[in-house]
């Protein structure tokens, strides 16, 4: 299946399903030994965690802005809960996932709240097109 879910979907009514998703990388956090991906699609953002056994496979074969992936894993409440997304509830606590496509570092940052200027932007206007 390629995915259960859409990423904007997920409220906290879904906590404790196991769920597929897929989607674009929007920002990689990496703390210690635990790592975070924002994953985005047409519907929203989702934000998913990468624990200590998947670090690994993360250093062997890193994952980058714009990568396509798809995860599978649990729904889980968050700790530290984002009231400025309608997913910020919740995260999905990964247990495998499979990079769908590599991508180049895109000029400027695909996000409704960016301006990369108007000839980047139209030089671009493939990219601009996904805001």
């Amino acid at each position: 299946m390629f995915r259960s879910h859409t990423c904007g979907e997920l409220r906290i009514t879904d906590v404790s399903k196991e769920i597929t998703l897929a989607g674009w990388v929007q920002t990689v956090r990496k703390f210690g030994s635990i790592t975070f991906v924002d994953l985005r699609d047409r519907y929203g953002i989702t934000q998913a965690l990468f624990g200590e056994e998947l670090n690994s496979q993360l250093d062997t074969s890193p994952i980058g802005r714009e990568f396509v992936l798809q995860v599978t894993g649990k729904v889980t409440e968050r700790s530290n809960k984002n009231p400025n997304l309608p997913t910020g509830e919740i995260e999905i606590t990964v247990s495998s996932f499979k990079i769908l496509n590599k991508s180049a570092v895109p000029p400027f940052t695909i996000q409704d709240d960016t301006d990369g200027g108007d000839d980047l932007r139209m030089r671009y206007r493939f990219l601009d097109l996904r805001r």
